[in-house]
């Protein structure tokens, strides 16, 4: 499968680049960036080519990967499925719902192939948890915390990105949470949100098995306090996601290309990617 990478900047150095150069089903056909000089740079990092122009890229390739702000992504995405590329999308996978619908339409209209890269969900062992307690039922509540230390640190290579600035932990972190709540307790019914300090958002959510949830989300977290914690507490007693099962992100991002290149049915395609979208948009209208 010939893949072309749209984006340039952290997420595509640290992780998309070296999981698209190292996968063997893949060819890594080019990247594009709008930056040109930037895309250069990166093509000369894994030993593909640069696009100046990314509608040259999406007809060159079979599938296009995301590493873009959601604002970028999605209308670019519209135009690559429109063309018949399957889609390797990031969270979220827009900054709106309406553009997100219209990804899932352009999908669904031209018969291509999404997956939304939720990292947690392409990770084999932490994957396999949630479908063990997703299997075993029976949840009253649950929790997903991501305090994530983004701009309260020093030297993290997201902390000059102007959308994570704008739209917080909320969008950027939140759409981890959801991926794991979602499938354990079932869809949302009822959003509650209220500020915390900085860009923390607190969460409240009622689920349709009539299990509720909580999340903290922040990107400005104190080094000290940073760390993820996801717990579901009912009649199987109270479990926790152990810390020792995560990948590193290259690893899930690799098994989130063999989706999309076998075809195998995932739970995370464009449509899931929407549900998320609609309750972060959700909150974010209840924050004012």
């Amino acid at each position: 499968m010939r893949v072309g990478l749209l984006g340039t900047g952290p997420w595509a150095r640290l992780a998309y680049g070296p999981a698209l150069a190292a996968h063997p089903a893949v060819e890594f056909a080019g990247v594009w960036g709008r930056r040109p000089e930037a895309a250069g740079e990166v093509a000369r990092m894994f030993g593909t080519r640069a696009h100046e122009d990314a509608d040259a890229l999406i007809a060159d390739v079979d599938a296009v990967a995301f590493a873009l702000p959601p604002a970028v992504q999605a209308p670019l995405a519209v135009r690559a499925a429109r063309a018949g590329r399957h889609l390797l999308l990031d969270k979220p996978l827009a900054a709106t719902v309406e553009a997100a619908r219209e990804v899932v339409e352009a999908v669904e209209q031209a018969g291509v192939r999404s997956v939304v890269f939720f990292t947690l969900r392409f990770d084999a062992g932490v994957a396999g948890w949630i479908d063990r307690q997703a299997a075993a039922g029976g949840w009253y509540t649950g929790r997903a915390d991501w305090y994530g230390d983004v701009f309260g640190g020093e030297g993290s290579p997201f902390a000059d990105s102007p959308w994570r600035r704008e739209k917080g932990g909320l969008w950027d972190v939140g759409p981890h949470a959801l991926s794991v709540l979602l499938p354990v307790l079932g869809d949302v019914e009822a959003v509650s949100a209220s500020r915390g300090p900085a860009d923390t958002v607190h969460l409240a959510l009622r689920h349709a098995s009539g299990a509720s949830s909580t999340a903290v989300l922040t990107l400005t977290a104190p080094p000290a306090a940073a760390g993820v914690a996801v717990e579901f507490r009912g009649t199987q007693g109270v479990v926790s996601c152990p810390d020792d099962l995560a990948v590193p992100a290259t690893e899930a991002l690799a098994r989130a290309v063999d989706v999309l290149a076998t075809g195998e049915p995932h739970p995370c395609d464009a449509r899931f990617g929407l549900r998320v979208t609609e309750i972060l948009a959700a909150a974010e209208a209840l924050l004012g």
